[in-house]
């Protein structure tokens, strides 16, 4: 409860009380143990570095359990933890592990990559995952063959193209029965980039004192030759959880189903805009109305919002370091290191 952990962590921790009401934890991990532990001992900058580390027993009640051994509710894990005196000894230590766990994994004989991966609940900017490549992976691996960029697609970046160009006055035009981006770019006969596609989501947001929770509308745009990563959109909205909104829901805040856009929304709306759309101009958007889009809408001056990378990245799009080709693969993940 201290850290906010205890509130801000979904049904994937166990929770429960002891016979005098004592609220009690299965921890999924154990930061906030070590760290009450070296508070109490580490009493000069001298003790330091530290390192801490156990092999134990592990239970997170995962919503998808499966493939055997490769997936479930209960496992051993290895876990470390450092405490440093500033970010250059931070960095060795990550350094380090970074290297260990590479020859761990060589003496088991499992071949692994290292991508580039999302903190999630355990907070912090630099991450890494060791994932084993497999068909029945449940991540979605991107790589460069070219450079060696690799990235977990939940993170993983892309270069994007910008269209711009003088921006153009609004116009309504009947669409019947365009519900979906391909629908409505054969109908109009344009390509599905000069559309803007709106993802409508409902965010989870929990206080970290008391636990109490917020639920709160999310509209994700991309433009429409993308598809929104739902990892990315919940990190940018800073939320505990995403689900899909319901149509009754959509509809309560001004927005239609098949038809909706930010614009014209309720103000308490959270809006998520993609750079894609930010630096494209005219692009044609949902009028809030059944069987109507507005053409040449633009962002900035038709409706505000946040801007943020919400796409999600796939095969043959560009590097976004050497704008080559990117590739997809799926994966198994046996490993995970952090700089918190």
């Amino acid at each position: 409860k201290e850290t906010g952990r205890y509130y801000s962590i979904d049904k994937e921790m166990s929770r429960f009380s002891d016979r005098v009401g004592r609220d009690m934890v299965l921890a999924m991990t154990h930061e906030e143990a070590v760290t009450d532990l070296a508070r109490g001992e580490i009493d000069s900058y001298k003790r330091l570095p530290l390192l801490v580390y156990q092999i134990q027993t592990k239970w997170r009640d995962d919503p998808r359990p499966r493939a055997g051994l490769i997936r479930v509710r209960e496992f051993t894990m290895k876990d470390s933890y450092s405490f440093d005196v500033d970010q250059d000894g931070l960095d060795a230590q990550y350094a380090a592990h970074y290297k260990a766990y590479f020859r761990i994994f060589s003496r088991a004989g499992l071949p692994v990559i290292v991508v580039g991966a999302d903190s999630g609940m355990m907070g912090g900017k630099i991450s890494h995952e060791y994932m084993y490549l497999s068909s029945i992976g449940e991540d979605t691996i991107i790589t460069c063959p070219a450079c060696g960029y690799t990235a977990n697609r939940q993170v993983a970046a892309f270069a994007k193209t910008s269209y711009t160009e003088e921006m153009k006055p609004v116009e309504k035009v009947l669409t019947p029965e365009c519900k979906t981006i391909e629908e409505l770019a054969a109908f109009l006969k344009i390509e599905e980039r000069q559309t803007a596609k709106a993802v409508f989501m409902v965010g989870t947001f929990i206080n970290d004192t008391n636990g109490e929770e917020e639920e709160k509308l999310i509209v994700g745009i991309v433009r429409g030759d993308l598809d929104v990563e739902e990892n990315k959109l919940q990190n940018a909205a800073r939320a505990n959880a995403l689900r899909p909104a319901h149509s009754e829901e959509i509809l309560a805040k001004g927005m239609v189903p098949g038809y909706g856009s930010a614009i014209g929304c309720a103000k308490d709306v959270l809006v998520i805009v993609d750079d894609s759309v930010a630096n494209s101009n005219n692009l044609v958007a949902g009028a809030n109305e059944e069987g109507y889009h507005l053409l040449n809408t633009n962002f900035g001056r038709d409706y505000s919002g946040l801007v943020a990378d919400i796409a999600s990245a796939a095969a043959g799009y560009a590097c976004p370091e050497c704008g080559k080709p990117l590739a997809s693969s799926k994966g198994v993940e046996v490993g995970n290191i952090f700089q918190l």
